[in-house]
């Protein structure tokens, strides 16, 4: 009898010992709960099926997840959505992967149960479905997303219980395409990571002095002449000039082929259009609506332009109107960006028509603010109730704080995050994307030599896996702060292997923080889960990334 009993605690004891533990999943962003149980589902040749009671966006992420198993794999997975699947799989009739739907479960939420016999997923909508495939993805091989077959891989995943949804609604990622063009293959790929990771928000900066991207319609001259600068300044020298002419933009027709591929991701795309500074591509191409009328030049240096847009004139706004409600009519987002940052007012202090509208409106110097920066507000204000007309509200940076904001307005804080806490203070929603920790045009290395150009800084993984949004703000205010954004602008990046370098592996860390609970988060878990994992996934889907981590600075991957 005691020989049996030992004989029975050493099996046990054996059993447990080769059971993946928690820490040994690697699945980014963390999950908020996940219980590893004994045992493994083979997924090889698995059937899948999907309650077609689900929208056809969620059956259409299950029949893609069914190809890329016969794919990877080399066996064929079937598919199938039939009614009923819910009752037969409560009955145990139904093995292999199976979709059900839960409406208790909120939009982006998920579970997945997987025993040696079936893996069911539950979701109440879209969302939910791809996310939870996602997670699955990372339970198993990395070369589950290859495009051939790897018939010799041992396609199994570890029987886990997982309950899981974002910290926050709001998990985005910066583009600009001005300073430097990226055509629709490449914002596809750059679509495609952010959507691996759970990514919900592509902020798509169209606009800027060094180059005007998107097609408007009915001022056609935007595309054919801002779109384009006679030249680049060379590196960091501002007083240079390559003469090289450099231009690229976005059809409205490109415009909707990336803004549908990435609804079928879960992306929403949110356009900038930044206003009333950064507008001297705008200018070059129609120079009446400045306050000097020109001549003015697509800028071929970096940096804040004194020359913007004129309030002063009743045109501007018609102006603006029009190119916004194009943008509004384009982009099915609720949001739409108008930017406000870096507004220099030397213009409108020495314009005449600027200051009779300062006059007219009774605007004066405060302990707050100046007379022209009341009339930047006057300039956010008529736009964000233009959109209101168009059903859209507007996002801006943090100067759009300064002097007067009218409810309704978002708030990105950029310079540092004086700007979230003040904005959540007053009661405006929030998206926090600090430059100490979510610039990632700055430097990922200190051996600068080493590395691709950059604007400047030190910003490394781990200084951005340690920011809290919740740092310096009150439990009351924090209500208002909707969620966190890195910001990738591209003054320095030249090619798609640098902007990939600049995003990889830094953006694995910022979905960590979108996503999980500050206290599931472990920077050595972390940072094994990239190495170990994240990495072969890159090499996988062909994308450079920086590995600094791995003692490796250098761009080749």
């Amino acid at each position: 009898m005691k020989k049996t009993f030992l004989c029975a605690v050493v099996t046990l004891l054996s059993l447990a010992s080769t059971a993946k533990t928690p820490a040994e999943i690697s699945i980014i962003p963390r999950p908020q709960s996940v219980e590893v149980l004994k045992g493994q589902f083979k997924i090889i040749g698995a059937t899948v099926n999907c309650d077609q009671s689900f929208d056809t966006q969620s059956q259409k992420a299950a029949s893609i997840f069914t190809n890329q198993l016969t794919i990877a794999t080399g066996r064929t997975s079937t598919f199938a959505c039939n009614p009923g699947i819910a009752d037969a799989a409560a009955s145990g009739k139904i093995k292999g992967i199976v979709f059900l739907k839960d409406n208790s479960l909120a939009a982006e939420e998920y579970s997945i149960e997987a025993n040696s016999k079936t893996v069911t997923i539950k979701a109440s909508e879209f969302h939910g479905v791809l996310y939870a495939i996602q997670t699955i993805k990372q339970l198993l091989p990395a070369e589950i997303y290859s495009k051939t077959s790897n018939e010799n891989i041992d396609w199994v995943m570890p029987c886990v219980v997982i309950k899981d949804k974002p910290r926050f609604a709001y998990r985005g990622m910066h583009l600009d395409v001005s300073r430097h063009f990226f055509d629709v293959v490449e914002v596809k790929k750059f679509l495609d990571i952010m959507a691996t990771f759970k990514m919900n928000k592509l902020h798509w900066h169209l606009s800027d002095d060094q180059g005007w991207r998107i097609e408007i319609k009915k001022y056609p001259l935007l595309t054919e002449i801002g779109s384009v600068r006679t030249g680049t300044c060379i590196g960091k020298d501002f007083k240079s000039d390559d003469g090289i002419p450099y231009g690229g933009f976005y059809t409205q027709e490109e415009a909707k082929e990336i803004i549908k591929y990435a609804d079928n991701l879960g992306i929403t795309v949110i356009p900038e259009i930044d206003l009333p500074g950064h507008m001297l591509a705008a200018l070059a191409a129609y120079p009446q609506y400045g306050c000097t009328g020109g001549p003015y030049e697509v800028w071929h240096r970096w940096g804040i332009s004194n020359q913007v847009l004129c309030p002063g004139k009743e045109i501007t706004f018609g102006f603006l109107q029009d190119i916004l409600g194009e943008i509004a009519d384009l982009f099915p987002s609720e949001y739409i960006h108008i930017g406000g940052d870096e507004c220099p007012k030397t213009e409108w202090e020495n314009c005449p028509e600027c200051q009779a509208l300062i006059a007219k409106l009774g605007l004066k110097d405060t302990e707050k603010a100046t007379a022209e920066q009341y009339l930047q507000n006057y300039v956010t204000n008529r736009m964000q109730k233009f959109l209101e007309t168009k059903g859209k509200k507007i996002i801006g940076w943090d100067e759009i704080l300064e002097g007067d904001l009218d409810e309704g307005a978002t708030v990105m804080s950029w310079r540092g995050v004086k700007g979230g806490i003040e904005a959540s203070k007053r009661g405006f929603d929030v998206i926090m994307t600090p430059n100490t920790y979510f610039y990632f045009d700055y430097y990922q290395t200190k051996d600068k030599d080493k590395a691709p150009l950059a604007i400047g800084g030190y910003l490394p993984l781990e200084k951005v896996y340690e920011y809290e949004p919740s740092d310096g703000i009150d439990p009351e205010s924090f209500k208002h702060v909707t969620g966190c954004q890195a910001n990738l602008w591209t003054e320095y990046i030249t090619s798609n292997e640098h902007l990939e370098y600049m995003l990889l592996p830094r953006m694995f860390a910022l979905t960590e923080i979108q996503w999980c609970n500050p206290a599931d988060k472990n920077y050595d878990r972390f940072k094994a889960d990239v190495a170990n994992h994240e990495f072969k996934v890159l090499d996988i889907l062909g994308y450079s990334y920086c590995k600094e981590i791995l003692g490796d600075p250098s761009l080749n991957k």
